[in-house]
Parts: structure tokens; sequence; C-alpha cells
């Protein structure tokens, strides 16, 4: 048996398809068919049962959040849901949990697996060509996108963790310390000798500035951290946020980075931008001095990319996106220290 990170992505598909299919004994659904939706960080399968009613299987990638950190995930999407943030509802297993865990070698060691009811609806926007798409309909979907933000970000300011609450941080350390949540990558090996000395600058840059910034509720909290318009589903009118894999604890201005990320240097990169903020306005203060820590936000989130790259080198994402991801990350870091 090969090791799992090193075989094929269809093998470890396959792998992954045959423990999903296994973990539906622990959710009462053996027998119902499954079909891969995507494949990335975690793999996530529709499920459908003999009565034709369908749910969403995700198997997370191994020992990337603890379980502690998997159950606040899912209690804080709870807790978003009764805010007033429509978000999936999980299923919990036969025996009452969030969550079980199964897997072995084969799949790269013991899978957390989760459970949740069906969303319908369409992607806010779907984003994979942005040569063939249509402005309007993006300005108009970054309105929405803002006013989501502001809405988690209302909860958060509100809301005082229990002492059991367990997630990663988008802070300091989290970024540029010696162990960044996502990587350290300066090392990534696909930077040419500039590029590394120009992430080495990123890094003393991030360190010093990001150190000096407010921490009180107003400006940190609980973030989605992957506000995207694809992770915003609308049906007749309801709009639903999904996929809080990369939900930590960060800077709100750091969300909005998040969001408008993959679109920077597009001609209408500043027609998004000013929607957002306009729907981000409706439901909550944001200031001239908050916009001001934009470009520092955009910085970080940068580098985040090559770092989850650098350590998952084998996935198709890293082998066919590095390239592009770091020439991205170079252009905002010329763009900033430009400014």
């Amino acid at each position: 048996m090969s090791d799992f990170y090193t075989s094929t992505p269809d093998e470890q598909i396959g792998r992954l398809t045959a423990l999903a299919q296994r973990a539906l004994e622990e959710y009462d659904r053996a027998g119902s068919t499954i079909e891969l939706i995507k494949a990335r960080e975690n793999a996530v399968f529709k499920v459908v049962d003999s009565h034709g009613v369908k749910t969403a299987l995700r198997v997370h990638r191994a020992g990337y959040h603890s379980d502690a950190a998997l159950r606040s995930e899912l209690q804080w999407m709870a807790l978003l849901g009764r805010h007033g943030v429509l978000v999936p509802e999980v299923i919990p297993t036969v025996d009452e949990q969030l969550f079980c865990i199964l897997g072995d070698d084969e799949v790269g060691g013991a899978r957390q697996i989760d459970l949740f009811a069906w969303v319908e609806g369409e992607q806010l926007a779907a984003i994979e060509d942005t040569s063939d798409i249509d402005v309007d309909r993006l300005v108009q979907s970054f309105s929405t996108v803002g006013e989501i933000a502001a809405k988690v970000h209302n909860h958060s300011d509100e809301w005082l963790p229990p002492e059991d609450f367990v997630r990663h941080k988008w802070d300091t350390d989290g970024f540029a310390g010696e162990v960044p949540f996502w990587g350290r990558f300066w090392d990534l090996e696909a930077l040419n000798p500039n590029q590394r000395e120009l992430m080495l600058r990123v890094r003393r840059t991030l360190r010093r500035e990001l150190s000096t910034l407010s921490r009180d509720s107003a400006q940190f909290g609980m973030i989605h951290a992957d506000l995207v318009p694809e992770n915003v589903l609308v049906e007749n009118g309801s709009v639903r946020l999904i996929d809080f894999d990369d939900a930590g604890f960060g800077w709100y201005m750091f969300e909005m980075a998040t969001s408008l990320y993959f679109f920077y240097g597009e001609p209408y990169y500043i027609d998004i931008k000013n929607a957002y903020i306009e729907g981000y306005r409706r439901h909550r203060e944001l200031t001239d001095e908050d916009l001001s820590l934009l470009p520092l936000m955009l910085l970080a989130r940068s580098t985040t990319y090559l770092g989850w790259v650098h350590t998952r080198p084998g996935t198709e994402t890293a082998i066919e996106m590095t390239p592009a991801l770091i020439e991205m990350a170079c252009a905002v870091a010329d763009d900033f220290f430009k400014s």
C-alpha cells in the first residue's frame, strides 16, 4: 500500500470514498449513494438515502483540527444560526455525537467525519474563471458578503467564548510566527531567491505591524476567514453561509481581505470593495481607520496561501496553483512596499 499523501489524486479519492461509505453506518445511512462534491482541505460528499433525503458528509484532513477545535467550530455555527446568520444544520451520529472518527494509515490517519443537512441553492457567485464574469452580479454579490460579515462580527463583538472553546488564531504568530497556522510560507521550495527574500521581508513586516494592532472586541474576534462568494448559497432569497473550516480568532479586516483577495488587481476590484463596504455598513460601523488596515491584511492573506501549498505539496491544488499563488503574493507585496 502506498502512502496516502504520495498516492495519485484518484487513488486518494477512492480511499476517502470508501471511508465515507463506512462512516454512513455511524449516521444510520448505510446503503445510501454518495457522490464527491469537492476534495481540497476536506473531502465533501453528497449523500442520498433510500428515501431521497440528501445530506452532506465532510471527511476532514487528518490532524488539521483537534477534536476540541472541531467541536467548537460546530458549536459556533449553531450560535450564529441563533443570531440570525443562516448556516447548515449539523446532524449528530446515532449516539448523539457531533462527529465520528474513523480511518487508518490507508487514508493518512484517523479522520473526523461530520454530517450536515443538505443546503439547496446556488453559489452567490462562482469564480472559476474571472475572464468571463458578470461584473454587475459580482458587485451585488459583494454587497451581500459585506452584510453577512457584519452580522458575524456583531455576534463576535457581543459574545464571550466559554473556557473550553478552542480555535486557531489568525494573529501575529498565526501569520508570521515560527510555525504559522498554514505553514512557513518563506520556506516554499518553489520560491526563487528574489521571491524568498521578498517573503522574508514580508514576514518581518507582518511581525512588526500586526503586533501593534488592537485586539479588543471591536476589531478582533471570531471570524469565518473564508467568506468568499462561493461559500454563500442563495435559494428563493434565503442566504446561507457554509464552510466554517477556517473559522478562528482574527482581525475583522482580515475577513474583508479574504473576501477580496483573489480579485486584487482586477479592473472591477474597487467596485466590489466599495460594494462590500456599503453592505457591511448597513449593519456595523466600518471606519476609515479600519479600512486603512486593508493593505496590511491583504499582505497577510497572501502569505497564507503560500504556506498552505508548502505544507500540502502533493495535493492537486498545490500542484496546479503554486506558480499563480506566488506571482500574486509577490504582486501584493510589491504594491504594499511601494505605497
